[in-house]
């Protein structure tokens, strides 16, 4: 069985977390991504990626198709 590939993506004041920001982790297989009940709630933004960066993750951009509460993704 393959290792999934584990990423972060980091919302800007979601629905369930108004005023926060929020990463949720995804493992992506053969059937995509699949949300985990990871999460990590911060204040702010810096806070957010201090964490990210803390766990040796890499930044990546959002895409301009992504909703736009989408921040970012970390892998």
């Amino acid at each position: 069985m393959k290792t999934p590939l584990r990423m972060w993506t980091v919302y800007r004041h979601p629905k369930d977390y108004p005023g926060k920001y929020v990463a949720r982790l995804f493992e992506v297989d053969g059937n995509g991504p699949q949300p985990t009940g990871s999460i990590v709630v911060t204040e702010t933004l810096e806070a957010l990626q201090q964490r990210m960066t803390e766990m040796n993750l890499v930044r990546l951009s959002r895409h301009p198709n992504d909703d736009r509460v989408i921040v970012e993704t970390w892998i």
